[in-house]
């Protein structure tokens, strides 16, 4: 059956899709995107799977707003710009706790969210290069698409990120040296520091360009430098075509990184490093991490470039950074030494690290883990049940994992606290805090 369907849509689910069925009741559910709960859709199949493309909304949602981007719909980046601000948290919330009971987490604490202003938040952004009509574009993905959108502007993006891309397409329309290297390039990443006053450029290339020339990389950038002295540095990276790693950086120009301010703390952000893309939200994220917790020691897991460790090092006598990133690790061990030499940066996998100290004596009255999308995991997590720490802190960007690995930390924690961080405005995607204490 591939004609159009009339469907009701029950309540979102996470991904950013309407959870719909057919208005008589009849037929398999299935998912339907930018689509609002209660609303009635017709729809038809988009392909093979339970997801269909969306024809028209029949009857909206009273939260269903006019998007703020004229590319919302076809750009992949957003999904969620048809609801208003305060609907976009309510669905969140609802994500989060279903996503909980769904993995049998029998009790969790109240939501408490957080949130700020939902445009401009984003302090980085990653750009794919095309030609369209013989012109240099710049653009993200097509919603559910290799295809590439070609873009007039980011409205989620830091406004000094998207004037440079503007900045370097302008250049290189007139700028040969420019206009090679971004033919030569698939992509460009853009990152700002707290203050937008300094921007890091970063040319992704899956194949070395046939100028591979440093010279020619610096020209390009100081040119850039003379219309946008915002720019401070910039590099060329190549990257595996395949899994997208970096294999090296083979032309750089100016600095290395950038300096980022939360909360009156330092960052040193490499080029290319991770850090949070909120830059409205950060500081509150920390508070909610690290404030009034105190102690003898402290574990920061997936630790990064430290975002929660330098805090942690002012009130704890100890902290324990591990980080697998071999760089990172690197920066965040000076770092830390320049707070106290009794701190330290182990550049390890944390399930490594944790089956190590099962081996020892010291244990630590706090464990603050941030892990990547696929959550901690279980061995790490039954692993922390053994350490026992008094309290943990986990920072979650994926509710599905979270919930899963609360399921089974609930046999030696209880959930003290649950709080909604919304770094991602506009998008299906959320941050979450969970406080949990050991049971006694």
């Amino acid at each position: 059956m591939n004609e159009a369907q009339r469907l009701r849509v029950d309540r979102l689910v996470y991904g950013g899709y309407g959870f719909a069925r057919a208005v008589d009741g009849g037929g398999a559910a299935c998912l339907v995107p930018l689509t609002l709960p209660d609303e009635i859709v017709e729809a038809a199949p988009a392909g093979s799977g339970e997801v269909m493309g969306l024809l028209r909304v029949l009857q909206p949602s009273p939260e269903r707003v006019q998007p703020g981007c004229p590319h919302f719909g076809a750009c992949g980046g957003c999904h969620l710009q048809m609801a208003s601000y305060a609907e976009q948290l309510r669905l969140k919330r609802e994500v989060l706790e279903d996503a909980l009971r769904r993995a049998g987490v029998v009790e969790f604490a109240e939501i408490t969210t957080h949130a700020a202003e939902p445009w401009g938040y984003r302090n980085r952004i990653r750009l794919h290069i095309v030609r369209e009509d013989g012109t240099l574009r710049l653009g993200y993905r097509e919603r559910k698409s290799r295809a590439v959108l070609p873009i007039m502007t980011c409205p989620i993006a830091a406004p000094v990120l998207w004037h440079m891309a503007e900045t370097m397409l302008a250049l290189a329309e007139r700028d040969a040296t420019m206009q090679r290297w971004l033919n030569a390039a698939d992509e460009v990443e853009l990152f700002c520091d707290d203050s937008m006053a300094r921007v890091q450029v970063t040319l992704v290339c899956t194949s070395l360009p046939s100028m591979p020339s440093r010279e020619s990389f610096e020209q390009a950038m100081k040119a850039l430098q003379v219309e946008e002295p915002a720019l401070a540095g910039a590099g060329a990276v190549l990257v595996h075509p395949r899994t997208g790693q970096i294999q090296r950086e083979f032309a750089e120009w100016g600095s290395a990184g950038l300096h980022y301010q939360v909360a009156g703390e330092r960052y040193w952000i490499a080029r290319g490093g991770f850090f949070q893309v909120n830059r409205f939200l950060l500081p509150a994220l920390v508070e909610l991490v690290c404030a009034n917790r105190r102690g003898r020691l402290a574990w920061d897991l997936f630790a990064g470039v430290g975002l929660f460790a330098l805090v942690l090092a002012h009130n704890f006598e100890r902290v324990t950074a591990v980080e697998a990133n071999p760089a990172a690790a690197r920066e965040l061990g000076s770092s830390l030494q320049r707070v106290g030499l009794q701190h330290t940066a182990l550049n390890e996998v944390t399930v490594a690290f944790l089956r190590r100290a099962m081996l020892e004596r010291d244990r630590p009255e706090l464990v603050v883990l941030d892990p990547p999308r696929a959550g901690a995991g279980r061995e790490v997590c039954e692993l922390l049940a053994r350490v026992a720490s008094e309290q943990i802190v986990y920072v979650a960007c994926d509710p599905v994992t979270l919930a899963r690995d609360c399921a089974v930390l609930q046999k030696t924690y209880t959930m003290e606290a649950l709080h909604l961080v919304d770094l991602f405005p506009q998008t299906y995607h959320q941050e979450a805090v969970v406080v949990l204490r050991r049971r006694s």
